[in-house]
């Protein structure tokens, strides 16, 4: 039996960015936890009372928020793109209030290691997250990661991708595409296929199923999943069994109720959206190409879609609009909605139990298409 000393070691390993902890493994700088004591999380208070924009914010989903806004960073949309980066995220608010509140982190189920991939212009990283039960063969989820096609990394993503491998028990492959503004669109859309189309040309050499094959995408993430079931239909090759979108940015209009209503939330806000906007498109008007409005897009014969969304949140409406648009072009739909929660939030499983519920929810619908 492990001991309280050795599981907070094994944490420790994890929150340190330690590649040293075994030469295979990759560094990740998040965390993920799908079986922490819940004793553990219901000790996370915010110090504070809702704010404006989100009277119906939980409390652990808030203290995230507090401690993002203790770094007094400046707001993305006052910056440039280098400089945005460089403000902390809310994973690191998370892993903050994981070393301050002593939340044991559990080993991870998973090795993780590089590759490189191939693409038009270039070269761009993957990282393959493997369960370590040791067989032969897994199911493959193609994960892409969030921050509006202009920010974040594999890092940032780290505790969604490896919760999905561990809760499915798959191989997931997370997707390091280009970013803006050095890579306009459509970059990280044509990368976005071509890391599918590599996981489908190699999926021996990842322990993967060639048949059992999905996708699934958070924000800019869940557009470019559902891009790349609608590319991989009309270049007809094998389609995913399943799509997961995670609060996906499905439509360019920024007058929606949610966009209204949350303008001013974090830890994304309509400013922020428009920035992102700005800096990925090369000029405003494609934000009416089918590719950035998912909801003018033809959505037939899609795989079937699992859309997860969150109250408190300005994308809000697009997975609401995008739903609809899938069920009216015949697609099978499922969708939740998390209350109390804000953009983000899936990857938060350690602190939040909404996010513990979502990623249990979309494994729940992943595991049943790959059966």
């Amino acid at each position: 039996m492990i001991n309280n000393f050795t599981k907070w070691s094994i944490a420790i390993c994890v929150l340190t960015i330690a590649g040293s902890c075994s030469k295979k493994n990759e560094s990740t700088k998040s965390v993920d936890s799908n079986s922490v004591d819940s004793s553990s999380v219901s000790e996370i208070k915010p110090t504070g009372s809702a704010p404006e924009w989100g009277k119906t914010i939980k409390p652990e989903m808030l203290a995230v928020i507090e401690k993002l806004g203790s770094y007094g960073d400046k707001p993305i949309e006052t910056l440039t793109p280098t400089e945005a980066r460089k403000n902390h995220t809310p994973t690191d608010a998370v892993m903050d209030l994981v070393k301050e509140n002593n939340i044991q982190v559990p080993a991870p189920k998973v090795d993780t290691t590089g590759v490189s991939i191939n693409v038009a212009g270039g070269k761009i990283h993957a990282r393959v997250y493997t369960p370590k039960t040791g067989k032969n063969s897994y199911p493959i989820i193609v994960y892409y990661h969030g921050g509006g096609f202009v920010i974040a990394d594999l890092d940032v993503y780290n505790a969604s991708a490896q919760g999905l491998a561990e809760q499915t028990e798959s191989v997931v492959v997370s997707v390091a595409y280009r970013l803006a503004p050095e890579n306009k669109f459509p970059t990280a859309h044509n990368d976005a296929f071509a890391a599918y189309e590599w996981v489908l040309k190699n999926t021996s050499a990842i322990k993967g199923d060639a048949k059992k094959i999905a996708v699934v995408g958070e924000s800019a993430g869940g557009n470019l999943a559902a891009n790349v079931s609608i590319m991989a239909r009309d270049k007809k090759i094998m389609i995913p069994l399943h799509q997961v979108l995670v609060y996906p940015i499905a439509q360019s209009n920024m007058s929606t109720a949610s966009y209204t209503k949350y303008a001013g939330a974090k830890p994304l806000n309509k400013p922020m959206m428009e920035w992102f906007t700005k800096h990925y498109l090369n000029n405003m008007s494609e934000a009416k190409d089918p590719r950035i409005s998912l909801v003018n897009a033809n959505l037939k014969d899609l795989p079937p879609t699992s859309i997860i969304t969150a109250e408190i949140d300005p994308l809000h409406d697009d997975g609401t609009m995008l739903a609809d648009k899938l069920s009216a072009a015949g697609v099978k739909v499922n969708s939740k909605n998390y209350e109390g929660v804000t953009h983000e939030f899936f990857g938060m499983s350690i602190i939040v139990p909404q996010a513990k519920e979502a990623q249990a929810y979309a494994a729940e619908q992943l595991k049943a298409a790959f059966q």
